[in-house]
């Protein structure tokens, strides 16, 4: 599985097909925390808004990088589940790196200040509460980028609509009063509840919102790739 990742990683880095995530993920960015000083947690808990559509379009280059031919030699190589977990381990591998460096770019901007008042979190809270709210936003990108790929779906036209509206949607009915907010993932949520100070509550109540949709979602790129193979 280790070869496939690796393979997979880097021909999405050597056609270049890393740069375009990369770059819209930086200005991104640098554009919302420039000079901002916002408070660690309430900074964070935005960026990862912002990152949610950049890591979902990432994952859908990368697992469009690899030849129709090159997958199917894969899955008769090594099985179709292994070849379907490689391509998503590759796709959350290049998101960690992309989160690394949404978690140092508004350090080096200005975006992030101190401690909000004495009796807010500390820095290092703030920290962790960050690094909680981009681990979460990953799972759900990845699925969504691989539900929108082409060994899903096989009109790029179609993975295309896939990717806008599953973004959309995200945002749309994300908001506090929709009357479906668990239908999307809890990318809004992550930052209301980063900014507003997490409690244990919230924190499990997100994260297993997060963690079953992004599965559910999985398991449906699983079975529409049977459904093209």
């Amino acid at each position: 599985m280790i070869p496939l990742v690796v393979l997979r990683l880097t021909g999405f880095v050597r056609t270049a097909r890393a740069l375009p995530p990369l770059l819209a993920g930086l200005l991104a960015l640098v554009v919302l925390h420039g000079g901002a000083g916002a408070p660690p947690a309430e900074a964070y808990g935005v960026s990862a808004v912002i990152l949610f559509p950049v890591l979902a379009w990432q994952t859908r280059l990368l697992l469009d990088t690899e030849p129709d031919v090159q997958r199917r030699l894969a899955v008769v190589a090594a099985g179709r589940r292994t070849e379907l977990v490689a391509g998503l381990l590759a796709a959350a591998t290049a998101g960690l790196a992309l989160v690394v460096i949404a978690l140092v770019v508004p350090w080096l901007v200005g975006g992030v200040s101190g401690p909000d008042g004495p009796g807010g979190p500390s820095v290092g809270q703030g920290l962790a509460v960050g690094l909680w709210a981009h681990l979460l936003v990953l799972p759900p990108a990845v699925g969504l980028g691989a539900l929108s790929s082409r060994a899903a779906v096989a009109s790029p036209l179609s993975g295309l609509a896939v990717l806008v509206c599953g973004v959309v949607c995200a945002f749309v009915f994300g908001l506090r009063d929709s009357v479906v907010p668990w239908l999307v993932p809890p990318v809004l949520a992550v930052a209301r509840t980063s900014t507003a100070g997490p409690t244990a509550m919230s924190l499990g109540l997100v994260t297993g919102h997060a963690v079953l949709w992004s599965a559910v979602v999985i398991t449906g790129y699983a079975w529409l790739r049977r459904r093209q193979a």
